[in-house]
């Protein structure tokens, strides 16, 4: 029995062959771009947990850098006391002076162990960034702009500063 196949049903299977095979290379287009745009969201969320996790590791670091600013901040009118009674006990020598002398060595190791420095600017070149200016005085011999005395020493916790010094800056008059 031999079977012919009607021309018009050939172009038919033929059509729809070609419209399968078109509507597959469509989905195969689809899927290599959601492939392409899968591939971009992943290193873009890769990228974003990288920079979270740098953020996280530099906020870290800032925080145990100042942990302490709070408590060297309460702490500095107890430097301004023993810094007052040294300059009370000046020319006098024993025990008492001897006491303020070491505890006040004692306070400053302790504070510079954890980050904190004094300024105490006498003779250097006046710096609005630490030192601030309460009054002008004639230089005499001392170079102008420079800071010739100092009324009350600033502090620095890991180059943030504190307090800034108060100083009496030499006029360049």
């Amino acid at each position: 029995m031999h079977t012919e196949q009607n021309p018009q049903d050939a172009t038919a299977s033929l059509d729809q062959a070609v419209s399968e095979n078109e509507t597959l290379a469509a989905e195969l287009d689809q899927l290599r771009a959601t492939i392409v745009a899968v591939r971009e969201e992943s290193l873009r969320e890769r990228a974003e947990l990288d920079n979270q996790r740098k953020r996280l590791v530099r906020d870290v670091d800032q925080a145990r850098l100042f942990a302490n600013e709070r408590l060297l901040s309460q702490l500095l009118p107890v430097f301004d006391s023993l810094d007052a009674g040294i300059a009370a006990a000046a020319g006098a020598t024993g025990p008492l002076k001897d006491g303020l002398d070491l505890t006040l060595k004692q306070l400053l190791k302790v504070a510079n162990d954890n980050g904190m420095r004094m300024l105490d600017p006498v003779g250097e070149t006046f710096n609005p960034e630490y030192h601030q200016a309460v009054s002008q005085a004639p230089a005499g011999k001392a170079a102008p702009g420079s800071v010739l005395q100092v009324f009350q020493k600033g502090y620095v916790l890991n180059d943030r500063l504190l307090r800034p010094a108060l100083v009496v800056v030499a006029s360049s008059d």
